[in-house]
């Protein structure tokens, strides 16, 4: 959903906002195609808040190589405390799922 969301900031920056949005909703159906599955299948394993807490994960490991390769934003230390605090998130989401 990055690229739906922020890259045509850099790519259509020069075409009309309503191109820009037709190219976004597309990216964006692709992924509903793929995330609406996936998110079933976890739900038969994951509760609704660990599901959640897993896509803000995998959302900021995307997230910062998106915003520092492809944006050219400069990497912060910011992102180091955000992945912490997200790492704290999935403790307390799971720690009580444990098997053993």
């Amino acid at each position: 959903m990055l690229f739906a969301w922020y890259g045509h900031l850099k790519t259509l920056g020069a075409k009309p906002w309503y191109v820009a949005a037709i190219v976004s909703w597309s990216i964006a159906l692709f992924e509903y195609l793929l995330q609406v599955p996936a998110n079933r299948i976890g739900f038969t394993t994951m509760s609704l808040a660990q599901l959640k807490i897993v896509q803000e994960i995998v959302t900021l490991a995307v997230f910062v190589p998106f915003a520092v390769l492809y944006m050219r934003t400069p990497l912060k230390l910011d992102y180091l405390w955000a992945a912490l605090c997200m790492v704290a998130a999935a403790w307390f989401m799971f720690r009580g799922s444990a098997a053993g």
